[in-house]
């Protein structure tokens, strides 16, 4: 009896110990995003939304930030996505389990958990200067796309590995080729899965400015980027010139907020986005 007790009073400990944890996190980013939002809300209106910087950027709007930073998301996933997705079909369906297979493991762990300032000089080392991109939306989109494939990999090979092999074996009875049951059975039972992890990689490529301050992005532009071979101004690194580099730091402070305001509501949205549509796959799946 005391044996009992004195283990349902350890596993009370562990519980109270993980709702303490996320308790004190929710709260925490609470905290923070309720003193940018008192801090930012002043300044957003439509015009701040659709104008051009002006005045060493201390009136008009953050639109081409906006832009860039779309533009530079959307390069990151259309890049990584397809490769991370195709490199977890490997290593989950074709790769025997052996040395080699490990050691890839290891290493998409280990990359995943680089920080992100080595990417971007591995951008500027291999994209930049190598290649002779230079400084633009490629690069960047590049760079960005390298930082979140270990993420795209882990998830998906996750999600594929939920599948159950009862539909694999029920595909190749029925005479499917491998290929086929894996694009038609595995991949849309794992979409849910795939999708999450592509959630994850758009939060960090959209937040991400080490990276970009090598690769794209520019102190400041008084254009769209009708190339990919430009420029663009990014919401991240907007935030980071106007708070330190800049040359009117304390009357950029609200715009500062502002578009931190911004780049928070924006990777927010993309991410309900895709959570609903994630939803509605497994709705269907069910």
């Amino acid at each position: 009896m005391f044996y009992r007790t004195r283990r349902e009073l350890k596993q009370q400990l562990a519980f109270g110990m993980i709702r303490l944890s996320a308790v004190v996190i929710c709260l925490a980013l609470f905290i923070m995003l309720f003193y940018i939002f008192i801090k930012g809300w002043r300044v957003i209106n439509w015009s701040f939304l659709t104008e051009m910087p002006y005045e060493a950027m201390t009136k008009g709007g953050i639109f081409p930030a906006i832009v860039g930073t779309f533009y530079l998301t959307m390069g990151a996933i259309i890049f990584a996505l397809p490769l991370g997705v195709a490199s977890a079909i490997y290593l989950s369906e074709y790769a025997r389990a052996g040395r080699l297979v490990r050691i890839i493991r290891l290493g998409i762990t280990n990359l995943a958990g680089v920080p992100s300032v080595v990417f971007g000089l591995f951008g500027l080392g291999l994209f930049v200067v190598f290649l002779g991109f230079g400084s633009c939306i490629l690069s960047g989109s590049l760079t960005l796309g390298f930082l979140i494939l270990p993420i795209i990999i882990s998830t998906a090979e996750e999600a594929l590995k939920t599948v159950p092999l009862s539909y694999r074996e029920a595909s190749l009875a029925l005479g499917a080729t491998k290929w086929q049951t894996i694009y038609r059975v595995v991949l849309p039972a794992a979409l849910p899965g795939i999708l999450t992890g592509s959630i994850i990689g758009i939060g960090r490529a959209a937040g991400e400015t080490a990276p970009i301050m090598f690769t794209a992005a520019a102190f400041y532009t008084g254009r769209l980027p009708s190339s990919i071979f430009h420029e663009v101004m990014a919401l991240p690194y907007h935030i980071y010139v106007l708070a330190t580099a800049g040359t009117h730091i304390e009357q950029t402070r609200l715009i500062q907020f502002g578009t931190a305001m911004v780049l928070v509501f924006l990777v927010l949205g993309v991410n309900l986005m895709a959570i609903i549509i994630r939803a509605r796959l497994r709705r269907r799946q069910a």
